[in-house]
Protein backbone atom coordinates (compact mmCIF):
# COMPACT_ATOMS: atom_id res chain seq x y z
CA UNK A 1 0.00 0.00 0.00
CA UNK A 2 1.25 3.50 -0.85
CA UNK A 3 1.16 5.86 2.16
CA UNK A 4 -1.66 8.39 1.89
CA UNK A 5 0.62 11.38 2.33
CA UNK A 6 2.64 10.64 -0.81
CA UNK A 7 1.41 12.43 -3.93
CA UNK A 8 2.02 10.12 -6.84
CA UNK A 9 0.97 9.41 -10.38
CA UNK A 10 -1.09 6.28 -9.89
CA UNK A 11 -3.44 6.41 -12.87
CA UNK A 12 -3.57 3.73 -15.52
CA UNK A 13 0.04 3.30 -16.74
CA UNK A 14 -1.11 3.60 -20.34
CA UNK A 15 -3.13 6.82 -19.98
CA UNK A 16 -0.25 9.05 -21.11
CA UNK A 17 0.03 10.93 -17.81
CA UNK A 18 3.81 10.78 -17.77
CA UNK A 19 3.94 11.94 -21.37
CA UNK A 20 1.67 14.88 -20.52
CA UNK A 21 3.89 15.94 -17.63
CA UNK A 22 7.11 15.76 -19.64
CA UNK A 23 6.04 18.10 -22.43
CA UNK A 24 6.99 21.33 -20.68
CA UNK A 25 10.04 23.47 -21.34
CA UNK A 26 11.78 22.37 -18.14
CA UNK A 27 13.39 18.94 -17.81
CA UNK A 28 11.41 16.30 -15.96
CA UNK A 29 12.65 13.52 -13.72
CA UNK A 30 10.58 10.40 -13.17
CA UNK A 31 11.19 9.08 -9.65
CA UNK A 32 10.43 5.39 -9.27
CA UNK A 33 10.11 4.81 -5.55
CA UNK A 34 9.71 1.73 -3.43
CA UNK A 35 6.73 2.70 -1.25
CA UNK A 36 8.31 0.92 1.73
CA UNK A 37 10.99 3.61 2.12
CA UNK A 38 11.19 4.93 5.67
CA UNK A 39 10.06 8.52 5.01
CA UNK A 40 8.01 8.69 1.80
CA UNK A 41 6.58 12.10 2.66
CA UNK A 42 10.05 13.53 3.20
CA UNK A 43 11.22 11.98 -0.06
CA UNK A 44 8.35 13.53 -2.00
CA UNK A 45 8.84 16.94 -0.40
CA UNK A 46 12.60 16.87 -1.04
CA UNK A 47 12.07 15.90 -4.68
CA UNK A 48 9.70 18.86 -5.20
CA UNK A 49 11.90 21.33 -3.34
CA UNK A 50 15.21 20.43 -4.94
CA UNK A 51 13.70 20.16 -8.42
CA UNK A 52 12.11 23.61 -8.12
CA UNK A 53 15.39 25.13 -6.92
CA UNK A 54 17.24 23.47 -9.78
CA UNK A 55 15.00 24.62 -12.62
CA UNK A 56 13.42 21.22 -13.15
CA UNK A 57 9.72 20.56 -13.52
CA UNK A 58 7.81 18.93 -10.66
CA UNK A 59 9.00 15.31 -10.61
CA UNK A 60 6.67 12.51 -11.59
CA UNK A 61 6.68 10.02 -8.71
CA UNK A 62 5.67 6.44 -9.45
CA UNK A 63 5.43 3.86 -6.65
CA UNK A 64 6.52 0.33 -7.42
CA UNK A 65 4.02 -2.49 -7.03
CA UNK A 66 4.06 -6.24 -6.59
CA UNK A 67 3.43 -6.53 -10.33
CA UNK A 68 6.00 -3.93 -11.43
CA UNK A 69 9.21 -3.50 -9.43
CA UNK A 70 10.09 -0.51 -11.62
CA UNK A 71 11.12 -1.89 -15.00
CA UNK A 72 7.76 -1.33 -16.71
CA UNK A 73 7.43 2.18 -15.32
CA UNK A 74 10.95 3.07 -16.39
CA UNK A 75 10.34 1.81 -19.93
CA UNK A 76 7.19 3.91 -20.23
CA UNK A 77 8.99 6.95 -18.85
CA UNK A 78 11.69 6.56 -21.49
CA UNK A 79 9.13 6.30 -24.30
CA UNK A 80 7.16 9.25 -22.90
CA UNK A 81 10.16 11.57 -23.07
CA UNK A 82 11.44 11.81 -19.51
CA UNK A 83 14.87 13.40 -19.10
CA UNK A 84 15.99 11.35 -16.12
CA UNK A 85 15.00 8.18 -14.28
CA UNK A 86 15.61 8.20 -10.52
CA UNK A 87 15.52 4.89 -8.65
CA UNK A 88 14.58 5.63 -5.03
CA UNK A 89 14.84 2.39 -3.11
CA UNK A 90 17.24 -0.46 -2.56
CA UNK A 91 19.28 -2.61 -4.89
CA UNK A 92 16.16 -4.37 -6.17
CA UNK A 93 14.62 -1.10 -7.35
CA UNK A 94 17.92 -0.07 -8.93
CA UNK A 95 18.19 -3.45 -10.67
CA UNK A 96 14.68 -3.19 -12.10
CA UNK A 97 15.21 0.34 -13.43
CA UNK A 98 18.63 -0.54 -14.83
CA UNK A 99 17.10 -3.46 -16.69
CA UNK A 100 14.65 -1.09 -18.37
CA UNK A 101 17.13 1.60 -19.46
CA UNK A 102 20.10 -0.66 -20.28
CA UNK A 103 21.48 0.07 -23.72
CA UNK A 104 19.67 3.42 -24.02
CA UNK A 105 20.97 6.97 -23.53
CA UNK A 106 18.65 7.54 -20.57
CA UNK A 107 20.64 8.36 -17.42
CA UNK A 108 19.73 6.52 -14.23
CA UNK A 109 20.19 8.29 -10.90
CA UNK A 110 20.05 6.53 -7.55
CA UNK A 111 18.63 7.75 -4.27
CA UNK A 112 19.64 4.98 -1.85
CA UNK A 113 16.74 4.14 0.45
CA UNK A 114 17.22 0.42 0.88
CA UNK A 115 19.09 -1.93 3.16
CA UNK A 116 22.40 -2.66 1.43
CA UNK A 117 22.52 -0.06 -1.39
CA UNK A 118 25.54 -1.82 -2.90
CA UNK A 119 25.52 -0.03 -6.26
CA UNK A 120 25.01 3.39 -4.68
CA UNK A 121 27.93 2.82 -2.30
CA UNK A 122 30.18 1.67 -5.14
CA UNK A 123 29.28 4.80 -7.12
CA UNK A 124 29.90 7.12 -4.16
CA UNK A 125 26.27 8.21 -3.91
CA UNK A 126 25.68 9.61 -0.41
CA UNK A 127 23.13 7.99 1.85
CA UNK A 128 21.51 11.31 2.79
CA UNK A 129 18.44 12.28 0.79
CA UNK A 130 19.29 15.88 -0.11
CA UNK A 131 22.84 15.28 -1.41
CA UNK A 132 21.71 12.21 -3.36
CA UNK A 133 18.93 14.17 -5.06
CA UNK A 134 21.28 17.02 -5.91
CA UNK A 135 23.63 14.56 -7.58
CA UNK A 136 20.64 13.16 -9.47
CA UNK A 137 19.82 16.58 -10.92
CA UNK A 138 23.29 18.16 -11.15
CA UNK A 139 25.75 15.28 -11.34
CA UNK A 140 27.76 13.94 -14.24
CA UNK A 141 27.05 10.87 -16.30
CA UNK A 142 29.23 7.79 -16.52
CA UNK A 143 28.80 4.51 -18.37
CA UNK A 144 29.18 1.39 -16.24
CA UNK A 145 28.92 -2.33 -16.85
CA UNK A 146 25.95 -4.54 -16.14
CA UNK A 147 25.93 -8.29 -15.75
CA UNK A 148 23.43 -10.97 -16.67
CA UNK A 149 22.67 -13.95 -14.41
CA UNK A 150 20.77 -16.50 -16.51
CA UNK A 151 19.29 -13.60 -18.45
CA UNK A 152 18.46 -11.43 -15.40
CA UNK A 153 20.38 -8.15 -15.52
CA UNK A 154 21.98 -6.89 -12.32
CA UNK A 155 24.30 -4.11 -11.24
CA UNK A 156 26.10 -5.37 -8.12
CA UNK A 157 26.26 -9.09 -7.33
CA UNK A 158 24.67 -12.46 -8.03
CA UNK A 159 25.33 -15.74 -6.30
CA UNK A 160 24.38 -19.33 -5.69
CA UNK A 161 24.54 -21.04 -2.31
CA UNK A 162 25.08 -19.40 1.06
CA UNK A 163 24.81 -15.76 -0.03
CA UNK A 164 21.44 -16.39 -1.66
CA UNK A 165 20.25 -18.38 1.37
CA UNK A 166 21.05 -15.40 3.61
CA UNK A 167 19.17 -13.03 1.30
CA UNK A 168 16.20 -15.37 1.33
CA UNK A 169 16.26 -15.64 5.13
CA UNK A 170 16.39 -11.89 5.72
CA UNK A 171 12.86 -10.66 6.31
CA UNK A 172 11.80 -7.41 4.65
CA UNK A 173 10.56 -5.99 7.93
CA UNK A 174 13.93 -6.63 9.58
CA UNK A 175 15.75 -4.94 6.70
CA UNK A 176 13.61 -1.82 7.03
CA UNK A 177 14.16 -1.60 10.77
CA UNK A 178 17.77 -2.72 11.12
CA UNK A 179 19.33 -1.99 7.72
CA UNK A 180 22.28 -4.08 6.60
CA UNK A 181 22.85 -5.73 10.04
CA UNK A 182 19.68 -7.71 9.29
CA UNK A 183 21.76 -9.68 6.79
CA UNK A 184 24.37 -10.40 9.45
CA UNK A 185 21.69 -11.62 11.83
CA UNK A 186 20.24 -13.90 9.17
CA UNK A 187 23.70 -15.26 8.37
CA UNK A 188 24.23 -16.73 11.83
CA UNK A 189 21.91 -19.63 11.12
CA UNK A 190 23.57 -20.49 7.81
CA UNK A 191 27.33 -20.20 8.36
CA UNK A 192 27.76 -23.88 9.17
CA UNK A 193 25.42 -25.31 6.55
CA UNK A 194 27.03 -28.22 4.67
CA UNK A 195 29.19 -27.25 1.67
CA UNK A 196 28.30 -28.28 -1.86
CA UNK A 197 30.41 -29.45 -4.74
CA UNK A 198 30.79 -26.74 -7.39
CA UNK A 199 32.21 -26.83 -10.90
CA UNK A 200 33.23 -23.35 -12.07
CA UNK A 201 34.31 -22.61 -15.61
CA UNK A 202 35.71 -19.12 -16.30
CA UNK A 203 35.80 -17.78 -19.87
CA UNK A 204 35.54 -21.33 -21.19
CA UNK A 205 38.73 -22.45 -19.44
CA UNK A 206 39.48 -25.59 -17.52
CA UNK A 207 36.87 -26.32 -14.84
CA UNK A 208 37.60 -25.57 -11.20
CA UNK A 209 36.17 -28.23 -8.87
CA UNK A 210 35.59 -26.89 -5.36
CA UNK A 211 33.80 -27.96 -2.19
CA UNK A 212 32.38 -24.63 -1.09
CA UNK A 213 29.52 -22.88 0.65
CA UNK A 214 28.88 -20.22 -1.97
CA UNK A 215 30.02 -18.85 -5.30
CA UNK A 216 29.28 -15.19 -6.00
CA UNK A 217 29.91 -13.09 -9.09
CA UNK A 218 30.25 -9.35 -8.69
CA UNK A 219 30.17 -6.32 -10.93
CA UNK A 220 30.99 -4.36 -7.80
CA UNK A 221 32.73 -6.11 -4.93
CA UNK A 222 30.81 -5.05 -1.83
CA UNK A 223 28.89 -6.97 0.78
CA UNK A 224 26.05 -5.33 2.76
CA UNK A 225 27.64 -2.83 5.11
CA UNK A 226 30.19 -1.85 2.48
CA UNK A 227 32.65 -4.65 3.22
CA UNK A 228 34.85 -5.27 0.14
CA UNK A 229 34.94 -9.01 -0.44
CA UNK A 230 36.26 -8.34 -3.97
CA UNK A 231 38.65 -5.41 -3.48
CA UNK A 232 39.73 -5.29 -7.12
CA UNK A 233 36.21 -5.03 -8.53
CA UNK A 234 35.50 -1.98 -10.69
CA UNK A 235 32.14 -1.10 -12.19
CA UNK A 236 33.39 -0.10 -15.63
CA UNK A 237 36.32 -2.42 -16.41
CA UNK A 238 34.45 -4.96 -18.55
CA UNK A 239 35.25 -7.73 -16.08
CA UNK A 240 33.45 -9.74 -13.43
CA UNK A 241 34.94 -10.73 -10.10
CA UNK A 242 34.26 -14.24 -8.83
CA UNK A 243 34.57 -15.30 -5.20
CA UNK A 244 34.49 -18.89 -3.94
CA UNK A 245 33.71 -19.10 -0.23
CA UNK A 246 34.68 -22.28 1.62
CA UNK A 247 35.45 -21.44 5.28
CA UNK A 248 36.02 -24.40 7.56
CA UNK A 249 34.06 -23.80 10.76
CA UNK A 250 33.77 -20.66 12.84
CA UNK A 251 37.53 -20.04 12.89
CA UNK A 252 37.52 -20.17 9.09
CA UNK A 253 34.73 -17.60 8.97
CA UNK A 254 36.66 -15.40 11.38
CA UNK A 255 39.73 -15.58 9.14
CA UNK A 256 37.68 -14.70 6.06
CA UNK A 257 35.96 -11.84 7.88
CA UNK A 258 39.23 -10.29 9.00
CA UNK A 259 40.63 -10.43 5.48
CA UNK A 260 37.53 -8.81 4.03
CA UNK A 261 37.61 -5.99 6.58
CA UNK A 262 41.33 -5.45 5.95
CA UNK A 263 40.83 -5.49 2.14
CA UNK A 264 43.39 -8.28 1.99
CA UNK A 265 44.08 -9.82 -1.40
CA UNK A 266 45.45 -12.99 0.14
CA UNK A 267 43.62 -16.06 -1.15
CA UNK A 268 43.57 -19.62 0.12
CA UNK A 269 41.13 -22.54 -0.10
CA UNK A 270 38.74 -20.73 2.26
CA UNK A 271 38.53 -17.53 0.19
CA UNK A 272 39.44 -17.75 -3.48
CA UNK A 273 38.94 -14.97 -6.03
CA UNK A 274 39.12 -14.85 -9.83
CA UNK A 275 38.30 -12.47 -12.68
CA UNK A 276 36.51 -13.31 -15.92
CA UNK A 277 34.00 -12.06 -18.47
CA UNK A 278 31.85 -15.18 -18.17
CA UNK A 279 31.34 -17.54 -15.25
CA UNK A 280 29.51 -20.85 -15.57
CA UNK A 281 28.73 -22.34 -12.17
CA UNK A 282 27.24 -25.78 -11.55
CA UNK A 283 26.42 -27.37 -8.18
CA UNK A 284 25.67 -30.97 -7.26
CA UNK A 285 22.33 -30.08 -5.63
CA UNK A 286 19.64 -27.44 -6.03
CA UNK A 287 20.67 -24.27 -4.20
CA UNK A 288 19.18 -20.80 -3.58
CA UNK A 289 20.16 -18.19 -6.18
CA UNK A 290 19.94 -14.39 -6.15
CA UNK A 291 20.76 -11.32 -8.22
CA UNK A 292 21.03 -7.95 -6.43
CA UNK A 293 18.97 -9.28 -3.56
CA UNK A 294 16.19 -10.57 -5.78
CA UNK A 295 15.58 -14.29 -5.41
CA UNK A 296 15.79 -16.43 -8.54
CA UNK A 297 14.32 -19.89 -8.68
CA UNK A 298 16.49 -22.42 -6.87
CA UNK A 299 18.65 -24.47 -9.20
CA UNK A 300 21.92 -26.26 -9.79
CA UNK A 301 23.53 -23.77 -12.14
CA UNK A 302 24.13 -20.08 -12.67
CA UNK A 303 25.74 -18.51 -15.73
CA UNK A 304 26.86 -14.90 -15.50
CA UNK A 305 28.07 -12.68 -18.38
CA UNK A 306 29.30 -9.11 -18.33
CA UNK A 307 27.61 -6.40 -20.43
CA UNK A 308 30.33 -3.74 -20.81
CA UNK A 309 29.28 -0.07 -20.57
CA UNK A 310 25.58 -0.93 -20.79
CA UNK A 311 24.23 1.57 -18.26
CA UNK A 312 24.48 5.36 -18.07
CA UNK A 313 24.47 6.44 -14.43
CA UNK A 314 24.49 9.81 -12.70
CA UNK A 315 27.40 10.29 -10.29
CA UNK A 316 28.77 13.13 -8.21
CA UNK A 317 32.12 13.20 -9.90
CA UNK A 318 33.76 11.25 -12.67
CA UNK A 319 36.80 9.39 -11.41
CA UNK A 320 38.14 5.87 -11.36
CA UNK A 321 38.09 5.79 -7.57
CA UNK A 322 34.37 6.49 -7.44
CA UNK A 323 33.63 3.42 -9.54
CA UNK A 324 35.62 0.89 -7.60
CA UNK A 325 34.44 -1.16 -4.67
Amino acid sequence: MVPADVRTVTANPDDGRVRELTRGSRPTAVVIVNPRVRDPHGLRAACDRIAAASGWAEPVVLPTTAEDAGAGMARRAVSDGADLIVAAGGDGTVRACAEAVAGTDMPLAIVPCGCANLTAVALGIPAHLGPALRIALHGQDRWIDLASADGVLFTAMAGIGLDAAIVEATRSSAKRLAGWPAYAAAATGHLLRPPSSFTIRLDGGEPLIRLARSVAVGNSGLLPGGFPIMPDAVLDDGMLDVVILAPAGLLGWASVGLRVIARSRHDDPQLERHRARRAEITADVDLPRQADGEMLAAGRSLTVDVRPHALRVRVGRVSRSSLGS
